[in-house]
């Protein structure tokens, strides 16, 4: 054999080799990009990070969606296959129905093949809460702060709302998340504390509630949360508890420990929610209560 016979059949081999490993090199790339975990993230503004920048440019303006909300920042640092179907205002109805003109009913997303689901979710059901922080703020103004008179005025009436409406939405809607996502693990997130247990001082310039009723906002908070916590333990989905965590972290506290933001004085451009402090602790203990990363 030539020299140069031998030296085009060892190129030849060379180059041989050099496909082969070329192909072993590419298969568990190829296989770690197909294990990711298919996640659905669904649910209110809560879940959404509404009011908080930069927006998600990929999601309906009225969702007000933030690219920096706990679904981004858990796909983020897990290496999740992210689908984000939440939208600031979402009722536990916008599941089987669309929210906006071209907004999808967030069960669409969800199928067999849906490996994790998250949500927090509630909280607008016939606008209780909503409704509550509202009442007593203006209720508070008039009060100068002093007394309780948004819970002289209503009373158990959110708590009853929460017992006989926003419960039974919370059962079925999580069946259906079920239902949609056989395969998938699924977590819905309590609501992190708004107000502290008792009023302090300098918070009514903040939240203008009436310092009886920081105890009785608080309160109904507790019985939201709870009436979600049952939901989840009746179906079969896991609660993330987000009461202790959030202890010290309301709204009433200064803007470097706060993660909800106050009424007046804040920086999101909605108003008591998460900032991005409070969304990326709500991944944490996401990730935490469902033992990821």
């Amino acid at each position: 054999m030539s020299l140069s016979a031998r030296s085009r059949r060892l190129a030849a081999a060379a180059a041989a080799v050099s496909a082969v490993a070329g192909m072993c090199l590419a298969v568990p790339a190829q296989a770690q990009a197909s294990s990711a975990l298919n996640y659905v993230a669904m649910g209110d503004s809560y879940s959404a990070g509404s009011g908080v920048l930069p927006l998600d440019l990929s999601a309906p303006l009225e969702c007000a969606r933030s690219a920096v909300n706990y679904p981004h920042d858990l796909a983020s640092r897990l290496g999740l296959d992210l689908t984000d179907v939440t939208c600031g205002g979402a009722k536990t109805q916008d599941y089987a129905g669309s929210q906006y003109p071209g907004v999808a009913p967030q069960l669409d997303a969800l199928n067999d093949s849906t490996d994790l689901v998250t949500m927090t979710i509630g909280g607008n059901d016939s606008n209780t809460f909503i409704d509550a922080v509202l009442a007593c703020g203006s209720a508070g103004v008039v009060t100068l702060g002093f007394g309780h008179p948004c819970q002289s005025i209503y009373g158990d009436s959110f708590d009853n709302t929460i017992d006989t409406t926003t419960y039974q939405s919370l059962d079925a809607t999580l069946a259906a998340v079920k239902a949609k996502a056989p395969n998938a693990r699924i977590a819905i997130v309590g609501y992190p504390w708004i107000v502290p247990a008792q009023a302090v001082s300098g918070c009514f310039a903040k939240m203008p509630i009436a310092s009886g009723d920081i105890p009785y906002l608080r309160d109904l908070e507790a019985h939201l949360n709870a009436a979600v916590q049952r939901a989840a333990a009746d179906n079969g989905v896991t609660y993330v508890d987000m009461s202790a965590v959030s202890n010290g972290h309301d709204a009433c506290e200064p803007a470097s420990t706060r993660w909800i933001e106050p009424i007046l004085f804040g920086t999101n451009y909605v108003p008591v929610h998460p900032n991005a402090t409070g969304e990326a602790a709500m991944a944490n203990q996401i990730a935490a209560t469902l033992g990821l990363g």
